[in-house]
């Protein structure tokens, strides 16, 4: 059963794993956790943004970056601008604001293109954590741990649980896709 327990644990890391990234998935609303994969050269190493500053989304079109030290405000631009998420900050010496414009169709395709990649890595995560528990139940089958009935009901258990865990990807990358192709 732990066996069973574990796969199950490690598949829903690769769920939240995905879910994390789409979240960093541009669409044409701002959104703080476009933000997130930014660091910023301060105390003398790279931070994630989110631990030097406050970012906050105060209308659809716009991002709201408030450094917790003022000293950082240059820097946090600088890493917002070289981050290649095509954005393009503005400082006003207090407050940096990032407008998010809106994205061409062709952009919005290549991102849908990216969703597809990441959401198949996240299946094929899931499906290694299939085959990981699978060959942990077939040792134990041969070292007679466990009877042939229990690790056929096991490997049963392991494959409803990434048949739900790949649904629910699938499930993600429809609602992300949909949010991207939006006008």
């Amino acid at each position: 059963m732990e066996v069973v327990h574990e796969a199950g644990t490690r598949m829903n890391d690769a769920v939240d794993a995905i879910r994390r990234e789409f979240d960093t998935v541009r669409t044409g609303k701002a959104v703080p956790s476009i933000l997130d994969g930014v660091r910023v050269e301060a105390y003398g190493g790279r931070m994630p943004l989110n631990q030097v500053a406050t970012v906050s989304a105060p209308d659809p079109a716009l991002l709201a970056v408030q450094p917790f030290d003022p000293s950082l405000i240059g820097a946090i631009e600088k890493a917002v601008l070289s981050a290649g998420l095509g954005l393009n900050p503005s400082n006003d010496g207090t407050l940096i604001r990032v407008p998010i414009p809106p994205l061409s169709e062709e952009r919005r395709q290549e991102y849908a293109r990216l969703l597809h990649r990441m959401a198949e890595e996240g299946r094929v995560s899931v499906r290694h954590s299939r085959q990981a528990a699978n060959g942990r139940i077939r040792r134990m089958l041969k070292e007679h741990e466990i009877g042939k009935d229990e690790a056929r009901r096991m490997m049963g258990e392991i494959q409803k649980a990434t048949d739900e865990r790949v649904r629910r990807i699938d499930d993600l990358l429809a609602a992300k896709e949909k949010e991207v192709m939006a006008i």
